[in-house]
């Protein structure tokens, strides 16, 4: 059933109160403004997209993750008091019998739902689906209010790091094989945030509003970080000043056997624990391999609210340009975490099941590639079609409509044109505009000697095969190109 058809009428009114405005001045049909936050996707969006969503799905089931969905929209209170102050970014939904609902904000907290309401104790996911937030729209940058998330999960009581060690192999693999340009994985822990902060001076009640500020160093200036701190949440200008001497760092394993050394840092219970921790995970990605993609940074934050232990966020070094191309300043392209209390939330009987994963940015992963394409002049075919059946001559429907069934019945993609009488000119100008590679042509000399002529779009030779042997020679010559 469509997801309209499970929703009152007021409900899905209220939600595109919110989700959509009326389209500005500037808007033109392929994809809407920047104010809307939503877009069109065009069939060659749609090919670039598929082709990014395959590597990433192909690489979470290679590390042997299983595909799961859950609904658009939950009960709001199910997604409350999870996001901390991004809360207020959710779309809420009202339906008529006055239940309060809301649409996700991501796939981790459905998640969570799911393995609590069905008592599931162990699981290695992936899930690719939509999600929303009201929170303002940076087209530039690939932000939009409605995206597609990408993300992997292990659930389950594991040995230390082995799990997560995985999460940053597979965000490796990831952006390695988008081939997106050099990136770095950030790394951290919050019980080394929240360590840092009590060493610091911080009053416990404000631990996840001063976190929330801390992660936004990757879009604001240290000094306007600290004057949010100070000014707008009532943090000692000292106790902002000593955070700014620990967020500063970022280094490797090394930086993490200093900390160890640190006369405050190292007093602290729970950031021991977080920095123990993060000197196993640097030995396992030692051992992976990939050790040289990975800092250890301590302005690392991650604002959401249901971390619990190791966070980390991918980020590209430098986009790949053109001459005289501006480079493209995107963000993060992958994050996650482990977040072990998140699934006890929704047990009756708090019981927990530790969980860590990661998400791919795909929007701002499709904007690059996108504007490389756009940079470069590629073209993309927006169909899969191997094969064109056309005739040079009236009145030989009857005859394409057979070779055309018995074209899809063998398994090949194939089209013609829906005219009784098509110009065969017309016919081959399709497919040298569409990009399809073979045409078979059937007419008056080929039905009386039992040939089908198979003709190569690229270099225009055609060659007469039996009739009952050119589904063979199809599938031969696409098997060798």
């Amino acid at each position: 059933m469509p997801l309209l058809g499970l929703l009152p009428r007021r409900a899905w009114a209220s939600l595109l109160s919110q989700l959509l405005r009326p389209p500005c001045a500037s808007c033109t049909g392929a994809v809407r403004c920047q104010s809307q936050g939503t877009r069109d996707l065009s069939p060659q969006h749609m090919v670039v997209r598929e082709k990014i969503l395959d590597l990433v799905i192909s690489c979470f089931k290679r590390h042997g993750a299983k595909g799961m969905d859950t609904p658009a929209f939950e009960l709001k209170e199910t997604l409350t008091e999870k996001y901390g102050e991004d809360s207020g970014l959710m779309y809420d939904l009202k339906d008529q019998g006055g239940e309060l609902l809301s649409l996700r904000y991501d796939l981790t907290v459905p998640f969570a739902r799911y393995l609590a309401m069905n008592k599931v104790k162990k699981m290695k996911r992936y899930h690719v689906g939509k999600v929303w937030r009201r929170e303002s729209p940076t087209i530039v940058q690939g932000r939009y209010r409605e995206f597609c998330q990408c993300d992997f999960d292990i659930a389950g009581q594991f040995d230390p790091m082995i799990p997560d060690a995985e999460c940053l192999k597979i965000m490796c693999e990831i952006l390695s094989g988008l081939q997106l340009g050099d990136f770095l994985i950030k790394v951290n822990d919050r019980r080394i945030v929240d360590g840092m902060f009590a060493v610091c001076g911080v009053p416990e009640s404000k631990f996840r509003a001063i976190c929330s500020s801390i992660d936004k160093l990757d879009k604001m200036a240290w000094k306007d970080v600290r004057h949010e701190m100070v000014v707008k949440k009532g943090l000692a200008p000292e106790v902002a000043d000593r955070i700014g001497d620990y967020v500063q760092c970022h280094g490797g394993v090394s930086l993490v056997e200093q900390m160890f050394q640190d006369p405050r840092l190292s007093q602290n219970k729970q950031a021991l624990e977080g920095l123990g921790d993060l000197k196993l995970l640097f030995e396992y990605l030692t051992l992976f391999g990939i050790a040289d993609k990975i800092s250890f940074d301590l302005s690392l934050a991650r604002g959401l609210d249901y971390y619990t232990g190791v966070i980390y966020e991918a980020v590209l070094l430098q986009t790949p340009t053109q001459a005289g191309e501006e480079p493209l300043n995107v963000g993060s392209v992958a994050a996650g975490g482990r977040y072990d209390g998140l699934v006890g939330m929704f047990d009756p009987k708090g019981h927990k099941v530790p969980c860590v994963g990661l998400s791919i940015g795909v929007e701002r992963i499709f904007y690059i590639v996108e504007q490389r394409m756009k940079t470069k002049g590629e073209k993309v075919r927006t169909t899969e079609t191997q094969v064109f059946v056309a005739t040079p001559q009236k009145n030989f429907l009857q005859e394409r409509l057979k070779l055309i069934a018995e074209l899809w019945d063998s398994g090949i993609k194939a089209e013609m044109l829906y005219k009784n009488n098509p110009k065969l000119l017309t016919q081959l100008h399709y497919c040298e505009s569409t990009g399809i590679p073979l045409v078979v042509i059937i007419g008056e000399q080929e039905l009386k000697e039992g040939v089908i002529k198979i003709r190569s779009v690229a270099s225009r030779e055609e060659v007469a095969i039996k009739r009952e042997n050119f589904v063979a020679e199809i599938q031969k010559r696409l098997s060798e190109s």
